[in-house]
């Protein structure tokens, strides 16, 4: 976001390497951002940002 602005987008799988070596943690975080919140797939960082806090 600093480099990129408050127009910067990011995916709930951004919080996790290129491999899925925590599959339960992963789900978790896609159930909360998909199915909780309704999220798409890309949102703007600065809204999650303010949800988490």
């Amino acid at each position: 976001m600093a480099q990129k602005g408050d127009n910067v987008g990011i995916s709930f799988y951004a919080f996790f390497r290129n491999k899925n070596d925590t599959p339960k943690l992963l789900m978790e975080a896609a159930v909360w951002w998909i199915k909780t919140h309704q999220l798409n797939h890309f949102e703007k960082a600065v809204k999650i940002i303010k949800m988490l806090e």
